[in-house]
């Protein structure tokens, strides 16, 4: 079964997130949207631009998110972009409605700014970067350290030199509530 996600960043976002976070998903058959504001292309932190290949996809709007159309979110990190995109109205909506819907939300590094704004992180357990465990904490989630945390079907990773753990539990989470709800219809059809 084909799976779909969507990475949501913008200017000066972690170059090393997304260019990982965005090969590992294709890697492993997913068709991946990179959703920046209006769909124009930006530039990472250190230069990289998006989209990042002559065969990548055209990057997406903020509004052109539906949650009936993934799997998965990714809220990539690098402190300016996160902080530029927790401040948009359908991000927001987008990331409630994704966990509202129990789909799998995952923030990498600083990408739970995006989650502690859109308020998805309320009593939730979670791990953060040294810079936003503040954040979180007053977010309302209960903070520890560790690398990458699952709570439910939200996933925080405390720091980008852990994103090879992170996406393999993204996976496997995912795949996990896949198999959740499939056993869920079945057993209401019985």
């Amino acid at each position: 079964m084909s799976r779909r996600a969507a990475i949501i960043t913008g200017q000066g976002f972690q170059d090393h997130d997304v260019i990982y976070t965005y090969y590992r998903l294709i890697e492993e058959g997913w068709e991946v949207d990179v959703a920046t504001k209006d769909g124009r292309e930006t530039i990472g932190k250190y230069g990289v631009p998006l989209p990042m290949d002559k065969t990548a996809q055209p990057l997406i709007s903020y509004d052109d998110l539906a949650v009936d159309d993934y799997d998965a979110v990714v809220l990539t990190g690098g402190h300016e972009a996160p902080d530029r995109v927790r401040q948009v109205k359908p991000v927001l909506d987008f990331v409630r409605d994704m966990d509202a819907a129990g789909k799998v939300v995952a923030g990498l590094c600083h990408g739970p700014w995006i989650m502690v704004s859109a308020g998805v992180l309320r009593d939730k357990t979670a791990c953060a970067y040294i810079g936003l465990r503040d954040d979180v904490i007053n977010a309302g989630a209960n903070v520890i350290d560790g690398d990458v945390v699952v709570d439910g079907n939200i996933i925080t990773c405390s720091y980008y030199a852990y994103v090879g753990k992170f996406m393999r539990t993204m996976f496997e989470v995912v795949e996990a509530r896949a198999v959740e709800a499939s056993s869920e219809k079945q057993y209401a059809r019985a």
